[in-house]
């Protein structure tokens, strides 16, 4: 009775700490505060203490609250009256930290976005255990020493050597006959996908629009890798010319060029085409910019790559285009009277961190 009274507590924790993330959810996507908090497969959330509130029984004759001597305003025993206080010794309030798989975050945000599960394209063959020791083996542990299949080997290698005797079957097994139980494996289909993220590194893209990038691709990454068993994540960086970088430096780079867009297209293409087959692989390039861009040919160079290149080969092209002092934001116009009508193609506007909810929601809405 004890342990299903525990199991009962636990349940009910979880359910008061899901119900504290559902009500914060806003507050966490804008702040970023998880980002740092992430481990492999959990997230550590700061919560207020929690207080379940509980009936005390007993009298009360007075009826109503505030009973007791004193006047309205008077400290209560122990406290200290108004005025200039000292650093104190009594205990305050404390905030708690929960640790919270990323799989349960991940629900979390599709019930509250009221986001599709995608199906996914293509797979890999994968190696994997079938759970079931069906095979055999000429190694392995004296725990799964297979005795029948040990047996018959000793057996078969004394009669082929004469030393089988049938009027005295003694059968001795030496170390060449061992069999062992061994686990065996298959192959099983996984899809696997890939995220490409792009995005503007020029003068005009400040700390702040990388920020937002930040806490989106977070959020972003967390949904996929509850939809895929593999996910995989590449970087690219660019200003007048494209280059492939690790999360730190996509982060954290900061350039002084101009801006060409075309060439993170077009290394965006390489990589798809070369390690990422559409056959095997589920596709999702982002671009974040402010919406500059060096000339209107290259923006025409742009939709042609992603009318005849990119699209036909991701399951979609999401493209965020993040407010900034210096930007024009015309590239997400472009982008919209070129691609009118057209599914795979996302664009969205992120004005401020109160704007990273929204957008992530028209990106993964459509369950691609």
């Amino acid at each position: 009775m004890s342990v299903r009274r525990i199991d009962q507590d636990h349940t009910r924790f979880r359910q008061i700490v899901r119900g504290r993330i559902k009500q914060d959810l806003k507050r966490f996507v804008a702040s970023g505060e998880l980002i740092g908090k992430q481990g492999q497969r959990y997230v550590t959330i700061p919560m207020p203490q929690i207080v379940l509130p509980r009936f005390r029984h007993g009298e009360n004759p007075q009826g109503g609250v505030g009973q007791g001597e004193g006047q309205p305003g008077q400290p209560a025993p122990g406290q200290e009256a108004e005025g200039q206080g000292q650093a104190g010794e009594g205990a305050g309030k404390h905030g708690l930290e929960v640790e919270v798989p990323l799989e349960e975050l991940a629900k979390i945000l599709g019930e509250e976005l009221a986001l599709p599960n995608i199906e996914p394209r293509g797979h890999q063959q994968l190696r994997t255990p079938a759970g079931r020791y069906t095979g055999i083996s000429r190694s392995g542990p004296m725990s799964l020493r297979h005795w029948k299949r040990t047996f018959r080997a000793a057996l078969q290698r004394q009669i082929a050597s004469g030393t089988y005797d049938p009027n005295h079957p003694v059968v001795v097994p030496i170390r060449e006959d061992l069999r062992f139980r061994a686990l065996q494996t298959r192959q099983t289909p996984r899809a696997s996908a890939v995220v490409i993220y792009m995005m503007d590194v020029s003068g005009s893209m400040g700390r702040e629009q990388k920020e937002l990038v930040r806490n989106e691709a977070f959020w972003i990454d967390t949904w996929l890798r509850h939809q895929y068993h593999e996910l995989e994540v590449r970087y690219i960086v660019h200003d007048a010319e494209a280059h492939e970088v690790d999360q730190h430096t996509f982060f954290h780079l900061r350039e002084s060029g101009g801006t060409k867009i075309s060439s993170a297209y077009e290394l965006c293409l390489q990589l798809m085409r070369e390690q990422f087959p559409v056959g095997e692989w589920n596709v999702y390039p982002f671009h974040f910019s402010d919406g500059d861009n060096w000339s209107a040919r290259d923006t025409e160079h742009c939709v042609a790559l992603l009318k005849d290149s990119l699209l036909p080969l991701c399951n979609q092209f999401c493209y965020g285009q993040v407010k900034s002092a210096y930007g024009s934001g015309q590239f997400k116009k472009d982008l919209d009277a070129a691609f009118r009508g057209v599914d795979k193609l996302v664009t969205s506007d992120i004005q401020d961190r109160h704007g990273i909810l929204p957008s992530i929601q028209a990106f993964l809405g459509k369950g691609r």
